[in-house]
């Protein structure tokens, strides 16, 4: 039930109060509160088709055969269990809790899809084994994602690093990952070579398992170094056509995550994606 007279004197609290951070601190015009209570009514029209019972819609369109995609926000390790803890967000990332927040059975999800980077990429703080520096990693982010690895909202350059292996087994492990999307492979492209971590070695002593916090955090990596293909494989559509050392990469990457990998990314672009048989 839409309770107008209470949204307006909600807009009135909220406007009242950002108005005088507006005015003293930030010397910006005050919010028009028609204004904002007229775009606020706008959304409410946008949003009121796909307002319903979310569980039962769900439920009612599996008995009806069709299929529900559910998508995940950030990656495994900053789930509040099982990540990098205190680095880590507020709620969940692991697939198995898609069921809770859909409201559907947890043995409805039957397909997981884990989507890895061909090198490491992270924001903030916190342990990153194989993580590398100066002109190494200005490279590496200068040349990735889509327009280079820069926070999307506060443009800060992201931490680089390659490959690890150990992370990203126990990432899909703890997902429940069937397959695995590996993504910006055409960023590696310049590379004579291309080290992988494959293990961490603690205290002298290797080991492929992801370790608790305090361990993770004395952690030095363990490379093996691969190849490179050194050439732009972009607009490549088959799995085939792709550069024997790109393959060999692939393939590699594949037998040290224990998950198949059954999509390549050469590209930003929704047709870039090769699909593997």
């Amino acid at each position: 039930m839409f309770d107008e007279e209470a949204l307006k004197e909600k807009v009135s609290r909220v406007c009242e109060m950002k108005n005088i951070l507006l005015e003293h601190l930030y010397h910006k015009p005050a919010i028009d509160r028609e204004e904002l209570y007229k775009t606020l009514l706008e959304y409410r029209d946008m949003v009121a088709p796909y307002v319903c019972d979310v569980s039962k819609y769900l439920h009612d369109s599996m008995k009806e055969g069709k299929r529900i995609l559910l998508e995940g926000q950030l990656g495994s390790l900053k789930d509040p269990d099982h990540g990098i803890y205190p680095m880590v967000t507020s709620s969940s990332t692991l697939a198995a809790y898609g069921a809770i927040g859909a409201g559907i059975p947890p043995y409805e999800i039957k397909q997981i899809t884990t989507v890895v980077k061909a090198y490491s990429s992270a924001v903030g703080a916190g342990a990153f084994v194989s993580e590398i520096f100066d002109e190494e990693a200005d490279e590496l982010r200068k040349r990735g994602g889509d327009h280079g690895e820069f926070g999307a909202t506060t443009g800060r350059p992201r931490r680089m690093g390659w490959f690890d292996a150990v992370a990203s087994r126990y990432g899909c492990r703890i997902q429940g990952a069937t397959e695995v999307a590996l993504t910006v492979l055409d960023v590696l492209g310049y590379l004579d070579e291309i080290p992988v971590c494959t293990g961490y070695d603690l205290n002298g002593t290797v080991t492929k398992e992801f370790p608790t916090t305090v361990e993770l955090e004395k952690a030095k990596p363990v490379l093996t170094t691969l190849p490179g293909w050194k050439c732009d494989i972009r607009g490549i559509k088959k799995y085939e056509d792709l550069p024997e050392n790109c393959r060999r990469y692939i393939e590699f990457i594949e037998k040290e995550i224990e998950t198949p990998i059954t999509m390549v990314s050469n590209g930003p672009g929704r047709d870039e994606i090769i699909y593997r048989k």
